[in-house]
């Protein structure tokens, strides 16, 4: 029992305060070339008439008490040949202990550059469920720690993206929540602060034609955020046939995974990935599982099944 009060403890610790210092503070994921709405507004399959419906569930550090899980689902769909529209909600939670819930709306606004690409803007709007049941928390011990109160916080969420496409490449620059909140305060002359910052992303991908039925989908996603070093994931995937994926992820100085991905039909796309952390963590956890789910749903009828081009990210 007291060994597993440490665990959780610590990593509560850790979400809560460490956001001030040098903590990665929005979930990660394996599988972001499929996940991108939840980052940038400015997301678009621009297919119109396709409502494209996903999710993930992440266990990171399985193994450990505790240890933090991530699920999320997004749906987004093209209301004109130039605007599209989504939403996403993230329920993400340490140890029963630390819950935080977003719901969001995306609106994004497309242009075309050239014959061969488009540009497209977005915003993102929501609100932030925060909860941490610090009470609960059993320490062993007969005196109260004044610090261990439960917070129950809702406040608003802003972000914005843009997003350079093609049929086959991307390039996106985003920061899905402008605004900054504490969520604990310096009170009763305790000095406790857990603050989230400004996160920005960019990421990019492009599929190279090896063969009619072999090809190359390099792609990479980098993290900035204030007090924490930069956070780079490259991933390098090979798609067989136009069905099966297969690949390799390395995230700078934290993990390596493996990736797998099946498109079961032509509207239903699953996906499998297995994170291995390099540093001195990965000898107490059995790993990071994340499964993914992708269904495109024909609202008009036009599609024409596995001979349609399939959608590479």
């Amino acid at each position: 029992m007291r060994n597993s009060f440490i665990k959780i403890f610590t990593i509560v610790c850790i979400a809560l305060f460490s956001l001030k210092g040098n903590a990665q503070q929005d979930p990660m994921y394996t599988q972001y070339m499929y996940n991108m709405s939840v980052i940038n507004p400015a997301y678009a399959i621009d297919d119109l008439g396709i409502l494209n419906v996903g999710g993930i569930y992440r266990n990171q550090w399985a193994g450990i008490d505790g240890a933090p899980e991530t699920a999320n689902f997004f749906a987004h769909t093209g209301l004109t040949d130039r605007l599209e529209a989504g939403i996403s909600i993230v329920h993400d939670e340490i140890g029963g202990i630390v819950k935080e819930n977003n719901l969001f709306a995306d609106v994004a606004y497309v242009l075309p550059v050239s014959e061969t690409s488009k540009l497209s803007f977005g915003v993102k709007a929501g609100v932030t469920f925060f909860d941490a049941n610090l009470s609960t928390l059993e320490t062993g011990s007969d005196v109260v720690d004044p610090a261990a109160q439960n917070i129950s916080e809702v406040f608003p969420n802003f972000g914005v993206g843009a997003y350079w496409f093609g049929d086959k490449y991307y390039v996106g620059l985003s920061a899905p929540n402008l605004f900054t909140a504490k969520h604990l305060e310096n009170e009763t002359g305790l000095a406790r602060l857990g603050e989230e910052n400004i996160h920005y992303f960019l990421t990019g991908g492009y599929v190279f034609d090896l063969n009619p039925n072999l090809k190359l989908k390099p792609a990479f996603m980098a993290r900035a955020v204030e007090g924490a070093p930069l956070s780079v994931d490259i991933t390098a995937n090979v798609l067989l046939y136009n069905r099966f994926e297969v690949g390799a992820a390395y995230r700078f100085d934290e993990t390596v995974s493996g990736l797998v991905n099946f498109r079961v039909t032509p509207e239903l796309r699953i996906g499998y990935a297995y994170d291995y952390t390099t540093g001195n963590l990965g000898d107490f956890n059995d790993g990071t599982h994340e499964i993914m789910v992708l269904f495109d749903l024909d609202l008009l009828g036009l599609s024409k099944g596995y001979n349609v081009s399939p959608r590479f990210f």
